[in-house]
């Protein structure tokens, strides 16, 4: 016969129950991601009710003004989406005690827009910002001339990678940028405008100097000036969407969706203030790393690190959002690539660009003499400190890109840009020379690096000695070879290339005929192009 429990038993029972419930929420609260998520919310939330306290008159421990003084990181952004992991972890752009900087590392930062990139600079060298915003692209102007490079600025984190943010725009009757040589094209100086035009025109086979550029103080007057009849095409920054529409037929060449390795945001600041305060430029980092990885990784997150940027930049959270869509958040796997610290790294690396800008402008006569060398203003103290603590696939770099399969749509689809490069080959062969390797090296590997989410078409040709038949195989062959090359010697995808054999098809205009050496020669050509990332 079954015995009854008695009240005492049942109350033992009870508290035994309520005792496993108490210890099992504790370990989820202290020893889960979703309980430390859990936690840090209602501290936010208990926090804004302090602050509304405040207004009404109360005072607040979070309040920005208790935590202002002379130790406060002071950081100069831009309106743009990139900045949306570093104001998330610092719960918005004042230092305040709600901040994740503070929490975890004791560090006030207070980050200020500041469009004016002339006004900023003089601010920073007067000391009243501590860090300042810029490209890698773009660093040679502030590391060379000499009023400037006294602070001997310091690149020390990438911040992001333009991923359509940027874009090259024209008018009726230009589809391409090889339709831009002879046109006049609004682009804002010195800025990463420029180097997104010159890289473009490469990838073209043009030179900066085959357009009329019409210069202009910053990329949003480029876009007003492209809404008159003074010029053919322009660089802009997002939104644009707004500028195509008012100009019937106008269209988009080409984006940093498809050139999405050239426009790389970076954080720098000088020399002696890195060396005065190693410990907050490491703590600003490795938060900022954090924040991206939390961003990334939770929609949640995302949406609040969008809210806190819109309330920076004066954007809507739905426009904040659009605007950090468009860039790739660098992580602490992307600074180690982006800064030369892995040698195992392919890619397109913050010295490839600087360097080749560095070159450029003095060609642009934009700087007197080149500046120094990447390696000579970059410091990277914080993400080597950071790469033992930030681990993970939340912080791996971003793998080389992957590709399906190439559809017979992509063997016709239209060119982005299309360079004629020619690479001998022996008669009859399609093995590639070591001069052949080099030629691609020198005039077509970097591009393949800036394009890197972009197919790359790679189109044989010969002259007409020979049979129709053997000289289509033989170019393909030729295609080929090229596309093994640049596949094994930079790691990139083989579902990248289209591979076509034109044989004798596609004569250069004015050869058609093959009827001298110097044409069948110039016929022999293998032309590369880039297809648009849709």
């Amino acid at each position: 016969m079954a015995q009854r429990l008695t009240t005492f038993s049942k109350l033992i029972i009870t508290l035994l129950i309520l005792a496993v419930l108490f210890f099992l929420f504790r370990y989820l609260m202290n020893n889960t991601e979703f309980g430390k998520n859990l936690s840090n919310q209602a501290k936010s939330d208990t926090e804004e009710v302090t602050s509304g306290d405040q207004s009404k008159g109360g005072t607040s421990p979070g309040s920005a003004a208790e935590l202002a003084g002379d130790d406060v990181l002071r950081v100069q952004l831009v309106t743009w989406g990139g900045y949306g992991p570093g104001v998330y972890f610092n719960e918005g752009s004042n230092p305040t005690t709600r901040s994740r900087y503070y929490k975890d590392y004791g560090l006030k930062v207070k980050f200020e827009v500041n469009d004016d990139l002339g006004a900023a600079l003089n601010a920073w060298m007067a000391g009243e910002y501590d860090v300042l915003v810029q490209t890698a692209d773009a660093f040679p102007l502030y590391t060379g001339p000499a009023d400037i490079a006294q602070y001997k600025p310091k690149a020390f984190m990438q911040v992001d990678w333009s991923r359509g943010g940027d874009a090259i725009i024209a008018k009726r009757g230009i589809n391409s940028i090889n339709d831009l040589k002879g046109k006049r094209v609004a682009v804002a100086v010195p800025s990463p405008a420029q180097t997104l035009l010159l890289t473009a025109l490469e990838a073209a086979g043009l030179k900066y100097s085959d357009v009329t550029t019409i210069e202009t103080s910053d990329n949003f007057k480029s876009a007003d000036i492209f809404k008159g009849p003074d010029v053919d095409a322009a660089v802009v920054w997002a939104p644009y969407d707004e500028v195509l529409r008012s100009i019937p037929g106008s269209k988009v060449l080409v984006t940093t969706q498809s050139q999405s390795n050239i426009i790389g945001d970076i954080m720098f600041a000088k020399e002696d203030f890195i060396r005065a305060n190693q410990d907050k430029i490491n703590a600003f980092y490795e938060g900022w790393m954090r924040g991206v990885a939390e961003v990334q990784s939770d929609q949640g997150n995302y949406n609040k690190a969008a809210k806190l940027l819109g309330e920076l930049i004066n954007f809507s959270t739905e426009d904040a959002a659009g605007a950090m869509s468009l860039v790739r958040f660098a992580t602490h796997g992307d600074n180690v690539n982006f800064f030369g610290l892995n040698p195992d790294f392919r890619g397109q690396k913050g010295s490839d660009i600087y360097d080749k800008m560095n070159g450029e402008f003095v060609k642009m006569n934009v700087l007197e003499n080149q500046a120094p060398t990447w390696r000579s203003v970059i410091n990277t103290t914080a993400i080597q400190n950071a790469s033992s603590k930030l681990t993970g696939p939340q912080h791996a770099a971003e793998g080389t890109p992957k590709f399906t399969p190439v559809t017979k749509a992509e063997e016709t689809a239209e060119a982005v840009a299309s360079k004629p490069i020619s690479i001998n080959f022996a008669s009859g062969q399609y093995a590639l020379t070591e001069n052949a390797k080099t030629i691609i090296d020198l005039q077509f590997a970097e591009i393949a690096r800036t394009f890197a989410q972009s197919r790359i078409r790679i189109e044989g040709n010969t002259d007409n000695v020979g049979s129709h038949a053997s000289n289509v195989e033989l170019s393909k062959k030729r295609a080929q070879a090229v596309a093994d090359y640049l596949r094994t010697t930079y790691a990139l995808d083989p579902n990248r290339f289209v591979i076509l054999g034109n044989g004798p098809d596609k004569p250069v205009a004015g050869c058609e005929s093959n009827a001298t050496p110097e044409c069948r020669a110039k016929n022999r050509r293998t032309d590369f192009q880039i297809i648009a990332t849709n």
